[in-house]
């Protein structure tokens, strides 16, 4: 069955740095545009870093910004998230997702999680004031 899968995350302090990693299990993310949200409990998901199928463009939300940086691996298939700075306020469960394949093939990076078509479990990430 294929399925998106996410590793990393975790506990950290307060501007501690950690990293999320996304992979497919039974396909490949080679052609897909990709992107990472987050969501607190009783808040909508939220976009946070996407990332183009080419990896050429990218795309933060405001208040990661000069703290999180996406990347993609296309010869290996994945994609990771790295999360550096970190405050109490990113604390939330962090899920990656593939854009619909339309999308995808125009190479854009946008997070519409209206448009993402997969989605993983989710990885916890917990900063500590």
């Amino acid at each position: 069955q294929s399925q998106l899968v996410e590793s990393g995350g975790g506990f950290v302090h307060s501007g501690g740095s950690l990293r999320l990693s996304c992979a497919g299990s039974g396909f490949t993310l080679r052609n897909f545009a990709i992107g990472w949200f987050r969501q607190v409990p009783g808040k909508e998901r939220e976009g946070v870093a996407c990332i183009s199928a080419s990896g050429d463009s990218t795309n933060y939300a405001d208040s990661v910004k000069g703290r999180f940086t996406i990347t993609r691996n296309n010869a290996r298939g994945t994609a990771n998230l790295q999360m550096n700075d970190l405050k109490s306020e990113d604390t939330a469960v962090y899920f990656c997702a593939i854009d619909g394949p339309k999308y995808s093939a125009s190479n854009r990076a946008s997070c519409d999680y209206n448009t993402m078509n997969s989605w993983g479990k989710g990885s916890q990430v917990t900063v500590s004031p």
